[in-house]
């Protein structure tokens, strides 16, 4: 066995231990449940070490985590644990990687830190991505929300009720946008300002038809206008915005099939038409060769 190899088996070891210890001091007494899942306790331990690592000011990663509708007091801590040890583990396999193929322990070393930062970097485009992703959701539920709130609103009911009626029907089809109307609902009952409480429903998200929603329901609020036609106009607008979209999509289709037909269609249509002239021409000349 060779230096390397005692090398990788120490470190594996010596990770092994220090984990085992820390699982059994951090749970010893601990206030889960005994019957706790394995989601919670890996929960628990990612905020837990989350807590323990020094980090910057959390404001930033708060309010994105927030728009990716993380709004747990843990979720910080639990983000940066989830970074921390994604980005450790990552960078041990990729060291270990590079140790069993060069041989250099130093230069797996060097690897290794390279790989862990550029993960721990990446992070926040996996987490922006989740926000891009939870923002396409929440528009692609907001005009059937919208036709609830209408409807609700025609039928005589109060603000506050149709919000919660909306939230209660789709459910089960957009689940965040009816846990975001149901925040709404919830804040408005807390006898919070009705403009603050729909800023703040604009701010904590990153979707661009819920800041319009929600500055169309402060200016209603404020301007004192019926709310029932400005709803339906808005609605009408979402369903004529969301066809214009799917038909600029559909018209980027051809120019994407571009490529694709190029470089992978293309070929084999040459090596399938002009392969047999290209065989009868090779063996003609070698006739004319032998001819000679």
């Amino acid at each position: 066995m060779n230096e390397i190899s005692l090398f990788l088996l120490f470190f594996t070891f010596v990770m092994a231990a220090v984990c085992s210890a820390g699982y059994f001091f951090l749970y010893r007494g601990s206030a889960l449940p005994e019957e706790a899942s394995t989601k919670e306790v890996l929960a628990e331990s990612f905020r837990t070490l989350g807590e323990s690592l020094p980090r910057t000011s959390g404001n930033e990663v708060r309010s994105l985590l927030s728009a990716a509708g993380y709004r747990s007091p843990a979720a910080v801590s639990t983000y940066h644990g989830i970074s921390y040890s994604a980005s450790l583990l990552i960078g041990v396999l990729g060291a270990a990687g590079v140790a069993a193929v060069s041989q250099d322990i130093t230069g797996a070393l060097m690897c290794g830190i390279c790989i862990a930062g550029v993960c721990h970097l990446l992070s926040k485009r996996v987490l922006r991505r989740l926000i891009k992703a939870r923002a396409n959701r929440l528009n692609a539920g907001l005009p059937t929300a919208m036709d609830m709130l209408v409807l609700s609103v025609e039928a005589g009911q109060s603000l506050d009720q149709s919000i919660y009626d909306a939230s209660r029907e789709i459910r089960k089809p957009y689940p965040d946008l009816a846990s975001e109307l149901t925040q709404v609902y919830l804040s408005l009952r807390a006898n919070t300002s009705r403009a603050q409480v729909f800023t703040e429903f604009g701010e904590r998200n990153s979707a661009s038809e819920l800041r319009k929603l929600s500055a169309l329901l402060i200016d209603s609020d404020r301007f004192g206008s019926t709310l029932g036609p400005a709803l339906r106009t808005h609605a009408r607008y979402l369903r004529i915005r969301r066809r214009q979209m799917a038909q600029e999509q559909a018209r980027k289709v051809s120019t994407k099939l571009v490529f694709p037909i190029f470089f992978l269609i293309f070929p084999a249509v040459l090596v399938v038409t002009l392969g047999p002239a290209v065989i009868q021409l090779t063996g003609s000349f070698q006739l004319m060769d032998q001819m000679k």
